[in-house]
């Protein structure tokens, strides 16, 4: 076990159009807060964070990305290397959740992840705090979800419901995901960590 002694760094993306609550959810999970004055991301952010999943100290590196169409060429890099990606669709946008697939297909091809086929998606609606729903949870996404293969989750950043839950879920598929595909196959991937210079020592992967 003395494999586990560091933590383990996870790479868990975040993608979907611009203006669902990508910021506002990862936020809320990292920092416990929320506000209504983000600024649209510009290209990529990302925050970390360490827990412990199945009693192994993991720093999930979360990353958070533009959802428009001129910072799309990013993907490819930013793409690559994730264990879990994280779909993320309003709500009270039928808009929004109809582009999921686009979104999956663009990560399948620029990101090209090993078992493309089993690679772990978690779709998340957002803003269940407010009245003017689109998407009704039990029918339509539920029903994407099965489809791909995906679990499905939603809540609300601002009201902070269910926002652990789902990166909890997102967090152990993607140790599964390292777990498959480093443990078993050390000699065809590579996980990095990398931090900004301000914080680069925290990380001990």
């Amino acid at each position: 076990m003395s494999e586990w002694k560091s933590p383990i760094c996870l790479k868990v993306i975040l993608i979907g159009n611009a203006g669902v609550g990508k910021s506002s959810f990862m936020n809320r999970y990292v920092n416990y807060r929320f506000t209504s004055s983000y600024r649209a991301t510009i290209g990529a952010d990302f925050l970390s964070k360490e827990v412990n999943i199945s009693e192994r100290p993991v720093i999930l590196q979360i990353w958070d990305t533009a959802g428009t169409e001129r910072f799309q060429s990013l993907g490819t890099p930013l793409y690559r290397g994730s264990h879990c990606c994280m779909l993320v669709f309003d709500v009270t946008s039928k808009a929004s959740f109809s582009a999921l697939e686009v979104w999956r297909e663009e990560f399948l091809i620029q990101g090209e992840p090993l078992d493309s086929s089993n690679f772990p998606f978690i779709v998340v609606g957002n803003k269940t705090d407010l009245s003017n729903r689109e998407v009704s949870g039990s029918l339509q996404a539920l029903h994407w979800c099965e489809r791909i293969g995906a679990q499905y989750f939603e809540g609300s950043a601002k009201e902070d419901v269910d926002v652990d839950k789902a990166f909890l879920s997102a967090a152990q598929a993607a140790l599964q995901q390292y777990k498959k595909h480093t443990l078993e196959n050390t000699g065809h991937f590579q996980i990095t960590c990398k931090q900004p210079r301000e914080t680069r020592n925290n990380c001990q992967c």
